[in-house]
């Protein structure tokens, strides 16, 4: 082992571990390890920066804006609903089609879209079928992540595994429903899965409720403070019997600016005292009719602001192109810019100790905001938020809306069929939809997810470090060691469950993007060093890559039904890893029949 393979080796260590820790954001981790390459040498400037220039990159940028185009008209929650409602009278089968058609539509428009615009649909198909959401959330993550994988554009992970590929001597591009050969294979799989034995794995962790007509808002944190009318005065939570009597955690009290974080349940309380609780909002507004306190709304709202007759409570979670991110509340001035109050905060994971106003928002945090129905939707219309308890599910006829139907069929129909590469097609389309004025030039900017181009942008210039200073090699020899140890007829059946097994466990730790491009050089060195078709690995990658149904943060669309469904990290190992090591199993016995090793 060379210096060289030892500094690349620590540095593809220190960015899973910088990924899995995440002590910076995804796309800050990514540049961070360029940085940290370019400042030792190990590239060029022409080098550092050619993820800019990728095909695949700017391919994966245009696509998010002709999904975006596409949300616009709403014809995919028109055409879901409407399909379920010819279903509606069998769960089985209208649950079984409701998923089969998000996972089709996943094949087309970026699968965090799909979630983003189906989780307020299928929060309400659970009230319709009488279920709790957890029950949902989950299958409709995996459900678009299975979609994903049945074409070369359903996932950035397809996309920038066959660039790579081509990069490095492909002789022939992934055809574009070249995955659809085995990814119909698993999607039919999963979904027997996820209709059969998911539902016995998931927990009922949340029950539908009037509140936002949605659901159960469990684990929200939020203030109260201590009237002098308030039984709690001179009195401390245990003897009030505050968590048995209403459910609710009183995590801290503030007192005069000073915060007290032990033995809160003895603490005698006093008028002013601000209890900082985690519970739902029904357990908060049944606390404070009984113990006469005060929550947010009471204190920070006008009478006239409460009394005002269209205001509604509605739950809104934050996405990641919201510039609310690594902001608070009051530095945000949310009150101000939108018009609406939050009442409360929930994220999973962790437990925030600070004032409402003071914590610093994240990327899916879900908020509970009170504020009129039109600055609400305005909230929705901007991109930077999800309202989980509305549905649209009316056509929206915007100008030429039909062109944004049209446009991304094209382009997928044309690279299909080898007339157009996907690139050209896409940049056509996103240019037709400018010039007819279907999108805004600021729309495509916002309408780019910047962090996902930034992250493989940022990450493309370490695969060509991989390559270069021979790590992909040295891995390769590695692996070829374990390979070479069995019978020759086994060897590439060995390989290929090698190759799926590693790929989809740092899936699961750390970005798909950056184990895409730290498996995709491995494969192809040691496919050349044992003498078999690279192509067949190449798909083993990039099908793995996507499969990550473990963790919720390995995947986006995991991260996104996290808060919504109440859901633990264990129900995500209880109910994925089955479903995973069925699909490696499945991986193994049918990728050589479809791709033979030779």
């Amino acid at each position: 082992m060379t210096f060289e393979i030892a500094f690349v080796l620590f540095i593809i260590v220190l960015a899973f571990i910088l990924f899995v820790t995440e002590t910076f954001t995804l796309d800050v981790t990514a540049l961070v390890i360029l940085s940290i390459l370019f400042l030792a040498g190990f590239l060029t400037p022409e080098e550092a920066i050619s993820g800019l220039s990728n095909p695949a990159v700017i391919t994966i940028a245009l696509l998010f804006t002709l999904s975006h185009a596409l949300q616009k008209t709403r014809v995919l929650e028109y055409l879901i609903v409407r399909i379920n409602q010819l279903v509606s009278k069998s769960r089985t089968l209208g649950l079984g089609v409701y998923l089969l058609t998000i996972g089709i539509a996943s094949a087309l428009v970026n699968n965090t879209a799909i979630v983003a615009i189906f989780m307020p649909v299928t929060i309400r198909l659970a009230h319709q079928y009488h279920m709790s959401p957890s029950k949902l959330l989950i299958p409709l993550s995996y459900a678009a992540i299975l979609g994903g994988t049945l074409t070369l554009v359903g996932t950035s992970t397809n996309l920038l595994v066959n660039s790579i590929y081509m990069a490095n001597g492909g002789i022939e591009s992934l055809g574009m429903f070249e995955f659809a050969r085995y990814g119909s294979i698993i999607m039919a799989i999963g979904l027997i899965y996820i209709l059969l034995i998911a539902p016995r794995l998931l927990p009922s962790r949340t029950v539908t409720s009037s509140l936002t007509r949605s659901y159960h808002l469990a684990g929200y944190l939020t203030e109260m403070k201590i009237t002098n009318e308030s039984p709690l005065t001179g009195s401390s939570c245990k003897e009030r019997q505050v968590n048995q009597n209403y459910d609710v955690m009183v995590l801290d009290i503030q007192r005069e600016g000073r915060l007290i974080s032990h033995n809160v349940g003895d603490r005698i309380l006093k008028e002013g005292d601000i209890l900082f609780v985690k519970g739902t909002v029904e357990n908060f507004l049944r606390m404070k009719e009984v113990e006469k306190v005060t929550l947010l709304t009471d204190e920070k709202l006008t009478q006239k602001e409460l009394e005002q007759k269209d205001n509604i409570l509605m739950e809104c979670m934050i996405t990641d192109k919201s510039d609310l991110v690594g902001q608070s509340l009051y530095t945000s001035n949310f009150r101000q810019r939108f018009g609406a109050f939050i009442l409360a905060i929930r994220r999973e994971g962790s437990i925030l100790r600070k004032k409402i106003a003071h914590v610093i928002l994240n990327t899916y945090d879900t908020l509970l905001v009170y504020g009129t129905r039109k600055n609400l939707d305005k909230l929705a219309e901007r991109g930077e938020f999800i309202l989980l308890g509305e549905v649209h599910e009316n056509l929206k006829k915007v100008r030429f809306w039909w062109m944004s139907i049209l446009t991304l069929g094209m382009a997928v129909l044309l690279a299909a069929f080898g007339i157009f590469p996907i690139l050209k097609g896409a940049l056509i389309g996103t240019v037709l939809l400018l010039v007819l004025r279907v999108l805004k030039p600021n729309e495509v900017y916002q309408s780019i997810n910047w962090q996902v181009i930034v992250l493989i942008a940022a990450l493309i210039p370490l695969g060509l470090v991989i390559e270069s200073t021979g790590t992909a090699a040295w891995i390769g020899s590695s692996i070829s060691k374990t390979v070479l140890s069995s019978s020759i007829e086994w060897q590439p059946y060995v390989l290929l469950a090698v190759v799926y097994s590693i790929t989809m466990i740092l899936t699961e730790l750390s970005s798909n993007a950056a184990t895409a491009i730290i498996m995709t050089p491995i494969v192809l060195a040691v496919t050349a060093q044992l003498g078999v078709d690279a192509r067949p690995f190449i798909f083993a990658v990039c099908f793995a890559a996507s499969a990550s149904f473990i963790t919720p943060v390995g995947y986006q669309t995991n991260l996104m039904v996290y808060g919504p469904g109440g859901y633990k990290f264990s129900d995500y190992i209880k109910v994925g890893l089955p479903l995973s090591l069925t699909l490696l199993i499945v991986a193994v016995l049918f990728i050589p029949i479809i791709w033979p090793f030779s």
